[in-house]
This record gives structure tokens, sequence and C-alpha cells, in this order.
């Protein structure tokens, strides 16, 4: 019987289909995968706010359908953009390492960020990046917008045009989209979405024969790095509703370099913290931060911002 593989119905999530399962083939030889779509709540529902969107769900507005499938038996792997997928794991799924992973960086497409006129109108639909681009220029117009990555960039023409959109790098890149990209926000002042450029990829617990098959496509030292972020996001219990960063970095002797910081949402307060460790207990690393983010502060930005992200868009 062939390997039912499901995601959203994005032209993104589609290439990131197709990608993993080239990857698959010459590694699980006479295997057959069969692709099925499973539309989400925040795809059928462009209008309202995710919060709005995500409670109806009873979950995330981008995964909740697909791992519903997935533990009905309706499909056998899911197939997410990781920084989608809530830290929190419904029961009796697993979560497998992912196939490496793309650039982390976020990207403005349409100007550079010091070109940007006084008051530009810029598109975003994160209160992560919202927070970070407040930081940087306190001046600019932050313009909600949602919608697939081809959606996003045509709001740069047309009457009501915004300046400029931030995207992630590595959704362009895997679109064939990168001649967008007019700069590659700088890490440090820009940290990504925790996950962001890797694969989710999601079996059932009790699916050892597929897990075993499914795991020679993973990169190990990537699932430690992503679960380090991950494990940073859950100890402050956030999520996409609010401005949370971290990204991990490849340090000498297979140590984690992990950094995280936590925003404001207008912009005013910037928390960082980073440590190091040995990359075998990345949840450790990823408490480690999260401890000394709430030390500093956390923990009150973090209480005051969550009402006020529900009404993001």
């Amino acid at each position: 019987m062939p390997i039912l593989v499901g995601s959203r119905g994005s032209d993104l999530a589609r290439t990131q289909v197709r990608q993993y399962l080239e990857l698959l083939a010459p590694l699980c030889p006479g295997v057959e995968f069969k692709r099925r779509v499973i539309t989400e709540a925040g795809d059928r529902d462009r209008v309202s706010l995710l919060a709005d969107v995500a409670g109806r769900s009873a979950g995330s507005a981008f995964s909740s359908r697909l791992e519903a499938a997935l533990a009905a038996g309706e499909i056998d792997v899911a197939v997410h953009s990781l920084k989608d997928l809530p830290t929190s794991m419904p029961d009796g799924l697993v979560l497998l390492a992912p196939p490496g992973r793309e650039a982390v960086e976020d990207a403005l497409c349409g100007s550079t960020l010091a070109q940007l006129p006084h008051g530009a109108r810029v598109g975003t639909g994160a209160p992560r990046r919202a927070a970070l681009l407040r930081a940087a220029r306190p001046d600019l117009e932050l313009v909600p917008i949602r919608g697939n990555v081809p959606g996003r960039l045509a709001a740069l023409k047309g009457r009501n045009r915004v300046h400029a959109v931030v995207l992630a790098v590595a959704g362009l890149r895997r679109l064939g989209l990168e001649d967008h990209i007019t700069e590659v926000l700088p890490l440090d002042r820009f940290p990504a979405s925790p996950g962001q450029g890797a694969l989710g990829i999601q079996i059932r617990s009790d699916q050892q024969e597929l897990r075993t098959l499914l795991e020679r496509a993973g990169d190990h030292t990537v699932h430690a790095a992503v679960r380090a972020e991950r494990s940073m996001l859950a100890e402050l219990h956030g999520g996409c509703s609010v401005p949370v960063g971290a990204y991990v970095t490849q340090e000498p002797e297979g140590r984690l370099l992990l950094t995280g910081q936590v925003v404001s949402l207008d912009g005013a307060v910037r928390l960082t913290a980073a440590s190091t460790s040995r990359a075998d207990d990345p949840e450790k690393l990823g408490a480690a931060v999260a401890q000394e983010l709430l030390d500093q502060g956390a923990r009150d930005i973090l209480a005051e911002i969550r009402p006020a992200a529900a009404g993001v868009r």
C-alpha cells in the first residue's frame, strides 16, 4: 500500500512535499508515496484574526486538521513548516528529524530597511516581525497581510501597495522566488521564529517501521538545533502570536549556541539571552535560555503581549 503524505494546499506546502519525496526516493527504493492535501482553517479563512481561527479549530490555524487526519489514520505522514507547528505534541504523534534546513533568516522584499522612506508601509502578519521592525524603524506603518507567498508579494503592486513585505528566506528559495529578496535581515537584530527554515515531519508514534524508513532522510544536527529553539519557546509558553525569536549557531566540537529574544510589541524593550551546551540535551539548553529571559523580565512582557497579540491578523 502507498504511504499517504499530507500537507496544506499552498504552493509552498506542495513544493515542500515534492522536495521531501524527491529526497526520499533514492533512500526508499520500491516505496510508493502519494500526496494528499488537507485544507487548514487558516487557509480557508484569510479574513478573520488568526487567534479567532485557531480558537474555532481548537488548536493551530495551520496544523490542527493535518494532525487530526494523521491521528485518524487518514494520512500516514504530515509535512508542516516547523515554525507553524505548536510546541505541544498531541498524544500519539511524534516529530522526526527534519531533512536538513533552509536559511533561517527573514527577508525584506521591495526595499532595504535603510532605503524605506519615513512612514513607509511594510506588510507583515507576524507579531514577532512587526515588533522587530518597530524596534528598528518606529516610523514605519505596519500593514497586516496574510496569505501565501505569491499573494504577499502581490501586495507590492496595485493601488494600495506597500513599500516592502517581510517573508522567510526559506519559503522564497523553495519557490524559486529569491530574486524578490532585497535584503536578508541580520539574525542579531531580527531573530527568526523557532524552527524557521525546517520541515516538521510528523507521524503516529506506533508507526515504528515507517519511522525507521523516514529517519534515513533525517538530519540529526538540525534536529538538535530546532529542538533547542522549540524548547525555549515552550518554556516561555509562546507561539506564533507572541514576538519570540530564536536561532542556533553550530559551535566547535558539536556544541550548540542558542540565542533567544523577547521583544515588546512596540519594539521599545528587547531582551536577549544566549547559552551553549552539547547537542545531546537540546531541551535543557532551550530551558536554560528561557529561564535567563524570564529572569530579565520576559514574563511581564509576555503577559502584556498576549491579549494585544490576539488582535493581530
